[in-house]
């Protein structure tokens, strides 16, 4: 007895539940959660550093193409050849020298305007020939002895100067990047230009990333000197105060380390530059990725005892509330499967998620069964309009007197129409059949309209007037087969068939987005209102089996097969009125190009 409690008990989904909540969830959490304190640290510190050095690479990225964005642009003014002649040939006299102020200071202000950077400042290679210009932009000639002016002189290469704040001139760090050039045609020297940088431009692509607190992003020589600092240019000017990450910097491409700045612990990560001798540096107090561990262990201690008890609770109720519910309606899903549609479903009054499926499996059920009864009606309907497609493409009636005709013309005339007329039946007759396909093409249907036209008017004896305006590229689109010619027949025989003298029918086709609309109109009597209560095209009609002659296969035969093959916005539109005529629009949707239709 026991033994078989302990098995029911084994299988209820809700004990397996809770054996293997605790087995497989809560034990391994624990452990995860001890995990977690041990590793927190490490995992904040690498997380950071991954972080930190994908911005860094990023910033690297960004600050070199700037660089050689600037080096272009400065190119281009040096590449001015105002700029050079009035360099080449130092003023003569002051007249000379208030024209070549003039006209170098326009020059610079021009295209200094296409340069990013905070000022550009152009001097002569010999400053004492240009006293007049010299003292508009407020520098002295001397300053072609001062060092940075003398060591740019003599390197070919362009030089990079760090100016600190002086009474005067700045109130903050200019990083300035000077480039001395020639002539366009030869090698003189003509001057120098020093475009500086501020903490403006620097900042743009040297910022922190705003995810750490008091983390600072520095710009460093390979000696070691801070050439920006993020924070408020702290140190800027000076050497960094870590030694060893210097070092490491000289060593590697780009790393990592710990290390101790002004009494406090910081993760230092850096990247060296390829167009510059320099690094950009980040550096973040651990204690702003470390503070919160604490808190965090905390936390965590009082999550896992309400977890427990909130998924102990929640276990219980979903096995008891929700589990028997579903179970049920899984054993009414395998009857329906089995094709049982005989069983009685039990509704639920439940609001939630179940109540929903059931009232939801109930509405699929009467769905299901009134498709399936919607698809028996369909298939009959299909069956019996092709029944009376196939009684309209060889209508004996309409064979016979034809015939009649060719045989009464042959006997009594022996005219050439006779054979045209024999043509146009062959011609009729093979568009008809289209080898048995629904598909054929909009230019073949109007083919068997113009044939068709061709009987009547040589059985009648009388011109049926009927313009065709087809929009030329619509001829090879598929179409449904056999869908003018009712409605053709039916405007001859039933409106202009009393006044051929002056009885008209107009046919047009053109693309309406994606469908074909042809619009049939004639100048007859109009269909009385009684005929076209009687035809139904509105409603759902149901075509009686046997045979009702034409008018069981005109204007309702077309309407149902539209709306049998492409649906109920595709049925025929018919305006008339009494004396006025009567206009018939077809809609039918352009077919996809691989539809299968007679070669």
């Amino acid at each position: 007895m026991n033994k078989r409690v302990s098995l029911r008990l084994a299988s209820s989904f809700r004990n397996r539940m809770i054996l293997i909540f605790f087995m497989i969830i809560i034990v391994p959490f624990l452990l995860f959660a001890y995990y977690a304190h041990i590793k927190s640290i490490e995992g904040i510190s690498n997380a950071n550093l991954s972080m930190t050095n994908n911005y860094l690479l990023q910033a690297r990225k960004n600050f070199e193409i700037y660089l050689n964005a600037l080096n272009d642009q400065v190119n281009e003014l040096i590449g001015n050849k105002t700029l050079q002649d009035l360099l080449e040939t130092p003023p003569a006299n002051s007249s000379e020298a208030d024209i070549a102020t003039v006209n170098l200071l326009t020059v610079i202000y021009q295209k200094s305007a296409q340069i990013d950077a905070f000022r550009v400042r152009v001097y002569p290679i010999d400053p004492s020939k240009y006293p007049d210009y010299m003292s508009t932009i407020g520098e002295p000639a001397a300053v072609a002895r001062e060092e940075w002016f003398l060591h740019s002189v003599a390197t070919v290469s362009p030089t990079w100067q760090l100016f600190m704040p002086e009474k005067g001139k700045q109130d903050r760090p200019v990083l300035t990047y000077i480039k001395r050039f020639s002539g366009l045609y030869d090698q003189k020297l003509r001057g120098l230009i020093a475009t500086d940088l501020t903490e403006d431009q620097l900042k743009r692509y040297l910022s922190p990333t705003g995810q750490l607190i008091e983390q600072r992003i520095l710009l460093l020589e390979n000696t070691g000197k801070v050439l920006f600092d993020s924070s408020e240019n702290e140190w800027t000017g000076g050497g960094f105060p870590s030694s060893r990450l210097v070092k490491d910097i000289g060593q590697e491409r780009q790393g990592s380390r710990t290390i101790s700045l002004e009494g406090g612990k910081y993760l230092a990560s850096y990247v060296r530059m390829d167009s510059q001798p320099w690094a950009i540096v980040s550096v973040t107090p651990l204690k702003d990725l470390t503070g919160t561990i604490d808190e965090i262990n905390r936390v965590l201690v009082l999550f896992l005892i309400v977890y427990l008890l909130c998924c102990i609770g929640v276990v219980l109720y979903i096995t008891m509330y929700f589990t028997q519910p579903i179970a049920k309606l899984v054993r009414y899903m395998r009857r329906m499967e089995s094709g049982d549609f005989q069983f009685k479903l039990r509704g639920s009054s439940r609001k939630d998620e179940v109540g929903w499926l059931y009232r939801g499996f109930g509405s699929l059920v009467h769905k299901i069964e009134g498709l399936i009864d919607q698809a028996s009606k369909a298939e009959r309907q299909k069956k019996e309009l092709e029944f009376q497609v196939l009684s309209h493409q060889i209508n004996p009636h309409f064979l016979y007197n034809t015939l009649e005709s060719i045989r009464w013309k042959a006997e009594n005339h022996g005219r050439s129409d006779i054979g045209e007329m024999v043509s146009a039946l062959g011609n009729l007759l093979r568009l008809s059949l289209n080898q048995g396909k629904e598909i054929t093409t909009l230019g073949r249907e109007i083919e068997q309209v113009k044939a068709y036209v061709q009987i009547e008017q040589a059985r009648m004896g009388q011109p049926i007037r009927i313009l065709y305006s087809v929009d030329g590229e619509l001829k090879d689109t598929p179409f449904l087969r056999l869908l003018l010619q009712p409605l053709v027949e039916n405007a001859i025989q039933h409106s202009i068939r009393d006044n051929f003298e002056n009885g008209k029918i107009l046919i047009t086709a053109y693309r309406d987005e994606s469908d074909i609309v042809i619009d049939l109109l004639d100048n007859g009597n109009g269909i009385p209102q009684e005929v076209l209560e009687k035809l139904d095209l509105e409603g759902q009609t149901q075509l009686a089996p046997g045979g009702e002659g034409p008018k069981g296969v005109g204007l309702r035969n077309v309407n149902e097969r539209l709306k049998l093959y492409f649906g109920e916005p595709y049925k025929l539109s018919v305006e008339t009125s009494p004396g006025r005529g009567t206009k018939i629009t077809l809609r039918h949707p352009i077919l996809p190009s691989e539809t299968e239709i007679k070669p």
